[in-house]
């Protein structure tokens, strides 16, 4: 198996840059390099009754930076030093304005192994509109500029089948929940 030989911290902010030497199991030592930013929450809440979903839209660096118009996604945010039920229920209120109760955790996935420690707890969540107790819009003083937007079963599913929703969290949360309402 492959080891870290050293690691040589590049950048220490938001989150941490290195650049590794893995030494491989024949002896050869490589470059490589890791984005240490730590784990994340998201969620997708789903209203049975009014048969819709709840995603958000807000401005992303790197979207913009490839000239894209804003993507659909789960709510999210970054796992502080909470559980993680907790951060993804804070996270809902902060972002959309949504009281979540039940969570269903569905899996943890890697966003991007070759080059990150980010893993993602991924959940479904019921809600109802009397749960919608605020705006929503982000946290005051992240100036994140978000905004919500409830999406039908059917419309959601037309999204899955033309690729239209294109961040991979909402894509997974998104044919799951799809998949269990086809039973």
């Amino acid at each position: 198996m492959a080891t870290i030989t050293n690691r040589i911290l590049v950048y220490d902010n938001w989150y941490r840059f290195y650049r590794l030497e893995l030494t491989m199991d024949d002896g050869v030592t490589v470059e490589r390099h890791l984005l240490d930013n730590g784990s994340a929450v998201a969620v997708l809440p789903y209203d049975m009754d009014r048969r819709c979903v709840l995603l958000i839209s807000q401005p992303r660096a790197a979207v913009i930076a490839v000239g894209h118009p804003p993507l659909l996604e789960t709510i999210a945010g970054m796992l502080e030093s909470t559980a993680p039920q907790d951060q993804v229920r804070q996270e809902a209120l902060e972002e959309a304005g949504v009281r979540l109760g039940t969570l269903e955790h569905i899996t943890t996935v890697w966003s991007m192994p070759a080059v990150s420690t980010e893993r993602v707890h991924l959940y479904l969540a019921p809600y109802t509109a009397s749960d919608r107790v605020s705006a929503g819009g982000g946290a005051d003083g992240e100036h994140e500029r978000i905004e919500t937007h409830e999406i039908g079963f059917d419309r959601l599913g037309d999204m899955v089948a033309k690729g239209e929703l294109l961040d991979a969290h909402t894509l997974v949360l998104a044919q799951t929940l799809l998949m269990r309402l086809n039973r």
